[in-house]
């Protein structure tokens, strides 16, 4: 595997099909939110970067809900799975967004396998969107019924299981963890000696600007660093939940105005992004809830140093070296740790050299997993 397509072992029969007994299946993976998207969010960026590691295994479908079932190729015609065949999606669902999907759960024409993201809109409804607050639970239910089920850390697993139980509900399967992979771009590992950035340290951070992320908190340590004398810029880089993030938004378009050393950008391209990667002592990430974790992932593939709150989650990440795990909401303690990247090289030269030396997962490990688990 690699280079962006799942190399077929031998078992593999045609496009879209795989082995069994003797017979070949289908494996239909679900594009419906992908393939509409507006936004490249994490789930989306997520999705695609397993798709276009499955390559020609998987045939897309989508569902249509006038047909009350999925479709496939352009015109849109129905797919018709056979009880062998697999649906594999990574998408989030429930029935306000897909007419007639909890009847396809509750009498599915094949096996169903789906990797399953968080609880947040469960366990923090009030800094989560009021719909997914509504529709997420439905969701967590019918992943229950599910015959292969891939949770992205052993924290959201937990959530998954714990919450199942609290309604009663038996799953089908138990869930397994699956790795993520660190390989969003397709760039290759930055691996080099240490090298301090020239010119005025800086501090990243990357991710969609709402209060789960903290970015509000994350200026309140950059102001207090500041009045203390020190140095240095932050750069933020995400698109603003239209929900939650305004607020926060007019907070950094005024600091922007009086602050020239803070940079926030709503959108930044590809080659930007990178320089700004190639230009940061750390990448900083204060969330308060997450997944995964995955924008430490990012910023290790990159050589960069993560400062990032100490969360469960974020453990199962960064335990393996290159990172600071930081008190959440914690001001004393996260000014201390950006204080020591931004000006103590040698703390900044171990931890990139943690972060270049570590293991890091590739995306095609992850999708064969998926496939290893639908054999």
């Amino acid at each position: 595997m690699g280079g962006g397509k799942l190399r077929r072992p031998p078992q593999h029969g045609p496009a879209g099909r795989v082995l069994r007994g003797g017979d070949e299946a289908m494996i239909y993976y679900d594009t419906t939110k992908m393939g509409t998207a507006k936004h490249r969010s994490g789930l989306m960026r997520l999705s695609s970067r397993i798709r276009e590691e499955l390559g020609s295994v998987v045939t897309e479908v989508a569902w249509d809900g006038r047909r009350r079932g999925f479709v496939s190729g352009k015109p849109a015609a129905p797919v018709t799975p056979k009880p062998d065949d697999w649906l594999l999606t990574v998408e989030q669902f429930c029935e306000a967004d897909r007419p007639g999907f909890r009847a396809f759960v509750a009498n599915p024409p094949c096996r169903l396998a789906a990797m399953f993201h968080d609880a947040i809109p469960v366990r923090w409804p009030h800094i989560s969107w009021p719909q997914s607050v509504q529709r997420h639970p439905e969701y967590m239910k019918l992943l229950a019924s599910f015959d292969r089920t891939w949770a992205i850390s052993d924290a959201t697993r937990r959530d998954f299981t714990e919450f199942w139980r609290w309604q009663g509900v038996t799953p089908r399967s138990q869930p397994q963890v699956i790795t993520l992979g660190a390989d969003f771009d397709g760039s290759n590992r930055v691996v080099r000696d240490p090298i301090i950035p020239r010119g005025r340290p800086a501090l990243l951070c990357v991710g969609i600007v709402e209060p789960r992320k903290n970015q509000t908190f994350l200026l309140e340590v950059a102001g207090a660093l500041w009045r203390d004398g020190l140095d240095f810029e932050l750069h933020v880089v995400g698109r603003v939940n239209p929900h939650h993030g305004r607020p926060i938004e007019v907070r950094m378009e005024k600091l922007q105005k009086r602050e020239p050393r803070f940079h926030f950008l709503a959108a930044a391209g590809d080659q930007r992004l990178a320089r700004l990667y190639a230009a940061a002592r750390a990448v900083v990430f204060p969330t308060i809830a997450e997944g995964n974790g995955l924008p430490i992932l990012e910023a290790l593939w990159r050589g960069v140093p993560c400062v990032c709150s100490d969360l469960p989650v974020l453990h199962e990440n960064a335990d393996a070296g290159g990172c600071l795990m930081t008190g959440v909401n914690d001001l004393a303690d996260w000014s201390a740790k950006l204080r020591s990247v931004l000006t103590d090289e040698a703390e900044c030269r171990r931890l990139q050299r943690e972060a270049m030396c570590r293991p890091l997962p590739r995306w095609s490990q992850t999708a064969r997993t998926l496939m290893d688990g639908l054999r």
